[in-house]
Parts: structure tokens; sequence; C-alpha cells
């Protein structure tokens, strides 16, 4: 299976529902707390090319945020992307 990294912080409403929507789908993650570094954005931005939270990372590869993953689950293309 895919690893999937979820760049979080824990005052973000959005990474909750990144993180329960993975749960809820029995997908295993990586939470990466970023509430105790001061310069996380522009890590983030290193990285993923975006400054806000969540940022999740499958497999290496950056796929946006919650409404990403919620659209990719919704198309059914999440277990695609976690299987490849």
């Amino acid at each position: 299976m895919a690893r999937v990294q979820v760049y979080s912080t824990r005052w973000c409403g959005y990474c909750v529902r990144a993180k329960a929507l993975l749960q809820s789908r029995g997908i295993d993650y990586d939470d990466i707390s970023l509430d105790d570094d001061p310069a996380f954005r522009q890590k983030l931005f290193d990285l993923t090319g975006a400054w806000t939270v969540p940022q999740i990372v499958i497999d290496d590869r950056p796929i946006g945020g919650y409404t990403e993953l919620w659209r990719l689950d919704r198309e059914g293309r999440l277990a695609e992307r976690l299987a490849a």
C-alpha cells in the first residue's frame, strides 16, 4: 500500500476532516504535526507548492488538501491512487 502523509495542525478543521476521512476508509497515514514549527508554511511550500494545511502526500506526490482528498474519494480515484 502507498505511504500517506498528512501535514497538519491541531487548530485546523480541514486537517481533522482529512484525517477522519482517511480513518473511515481504513487508510493508515503518518500525521506530521506542524504546530511547534513557526516556519512550517515555508517548509510546506518547498515540499508541496502550497502554503496551507492540511497538505496530503501519497508516495511523495502532493495531492493537495482536504478538498482534493475528498474529491478523489468521491470519484473513486483515491483507492486507485493508493494501489498504484
